[in-house]
């Protein structure tokens, strides 16, 4: 029998099983609700991104190139409004829009080949080509005209801004560490390379002395475009930072190139000129003490001004470092000091760097958005000045030989020079290539002797010469 108790046990045990069961099916319901709800949103979110790429406007690649394609209008319109002679095919401005853009496009396109086992292409290759395609293209370069003036000066406004992204980007440690081969890799090989092609043009090209050895100090002379962006982006890697091999080379090669125009500049005032010889010299000379004391000068005006309690610093650093910098490389040349505007900037830059500590890294980068601006301008306007139709078959050989045997000269010599530097073989083989490159400094000192010889052939010693009436009959 049961008890009152058990009865109310009993009461109490189904009692609760009939209030937890709908508990227990409610929780069941929203459980599988739930798993529901997210297996539909997990369809939707997976079915979210299909129906973007399909939906209208267009999205990632098509959108960036019509984003690109409607700047170039604009920027266009906008200069056709301003200038609408030179906006037109023909002229100054739409010329170098073609070039801009196409040198983009070539640098973007030869980035994209891949060769197993072989670094990147660099971009530069491409916008050499797209400058070259454009000028060996009749149709094109029907339409795609620069002026000399324009051309020449956006050239050393982009030497310029490599002279200046040098000087920011020398190590004073590592530079004060390796002064001595600093020297000597700047003086030796230059000298070694201009010797070289002045005696092998002389016998080989019948060129007279002082026409072999203004060719020596053209090709002897190292691409900055070439080796300082290089060299940063190894230095930015920490490639070579324990022997100083980046400082090292971005100094050597500006030192080069002051060596070889002065050497240039002294040998085309022998050429060009009636006077002494030891006047053109100690002229020469002269050119660079002005270059360093006015760099000097300024690189102390620039560690101070602006001070540090004003707002943007590092961006009015960089203008104040770009304008000072471009003024005195142009107005060096309007002045025929061409050395001293060069020597200038990287004394400048070096100078005003060392107080800036870690702002100077913000300064670089500003000066390296400018850098990505006029890149493509410099190399494209390299590969402008390249026509094929100029170029006779019998001499290029003879041209090609000559610069070879010189480089050939070269390359051994920096190699030697580096023997007794610590640094390993490797490190003496790269240095020694690294020595090789050849392109913005050629083209400005090449393009200003073709034009000079243009208008003061008759004036010229070297048009008395027998070897150059020969040539002419």
């Amino acid at each position: 029998m049961y008890t009152t108790e058990q009865k109310n046990e009993d009461l109490e045990d189904k009692n609760i099983q009939s209030s937890t069961t709908p508990q227990i099916l409610k929780d069941n319901n929203t459980s599988e609700h739930e798993e529901t709800k997210e297996n539909v949103f997990s369809e939707t979110e997976e079915t979210k991104p299909q129906m973007e790429k399909n939906c209208c406007p267009p999205r990632g690649t098509l959108n960036k190139i019509i984003t690109n394609g409607v700047f170039l209008s604009m920027i266009w319109c906008v200069t056709w409004s301003i200038s609408e002679h030179d906006s037109l095919p023909g002229g100054n401005l739409f010329g170098l829009l073609i070039i801009f853009y196409s040198a983009i496009i070539g640098g973007k396109l030869v980035e994209l080949i891949r060769i197993p086992s072989v670094p990147q292409l660099p971009s530069l290759l491409g916008m050499l080509l797209a400058g070259f395609t454009i000028r060996n293209v009749p149709f094109l370069s029907k339409h795609v005209r620069i002026s000399t003036t324009w051309s020449s000066t956006l050239r050393n406004i982009a030497l310029t801004v490599i002279l200046i992204r040098a000087g920011l980007g020398l190590d004073p440690k590592a530079l004060k560490h390796l002064k001595g081969v600093c020297l000597r890799l700047s003086m030796g090989p230059c000298l070694m390379e201009a010797c070289s092609a002045a005696v092998i043009s002389h016998f080989l090209m019948n060129f007279p002395w002082q026409w072999g050895f203004l060719l020596g100090f053209v090709v002897g002379a190292v691409s900055p475009a070439v080796v300082v962006p290089s060299m940063l982006v190894l230095q930015d890697n920490g490639y070579g930072i324990e022997k100083g091999i980046p400082t090292l080379l971005i100094a050597a090669s500006s030192l080069d190139d002051i060596l070889a125009i002065t050497g240039f500049n002294t040998c085309f005032s022998i050429v060009f000129s009636t006077g002494d010889i030891l006047k053109n010299v100690i002229v020469s000379f002269r050119d660079i003490i002005i270059g360093v004391m006015v760099g000097i000068v300024l690189g102390i005006f620039v560690r101070y001004f602006p001070s540090r309690d004003q707002t943007n610093i590092p961006l009015k650093r960089a203008f104040l470092v770009l304008s000072m910098c471009v003024s005195a490389v142009l107005g060096s040349h309007h002045l025929g000091k061409h050395a001293s505007g060069g020597l200038c900037t990287l004394v400048l830059t070096f100078i005003g760097g060392m107080s800036w500590s870690k702002e100077k890294i913000r300064v670089q980068k500003i000066i390296s958005s400018v850098w990505d601006i006029f890149q493509p301008l410099l190399f494209g306007l390299v590969g402008l000045e390249v026509s094929v139709a100029s170029l006779k078959s019998n001499t290029v050989g003879v041209c090609v030989a000559t610069v070879s045997l010189a480089l050939l000269v070269r390359i051994s010599f920096t190699f030697s020079l580096m023997s007794f530097a610590g640094f390993s073989f490797k490190e003496k083989v790269f240095i020694a290539l690294s020595w090789m490159p050849k392109a913005t400094v050629q083209i400005n000192q090449a393009i200003l002797l073709l034009f000079l010889l243009w208008e003061e052939w008759t004036n010229c010693k070297v048009a008395k010469c027998k070897h150059t009436k020969e040539r002419q009959q």
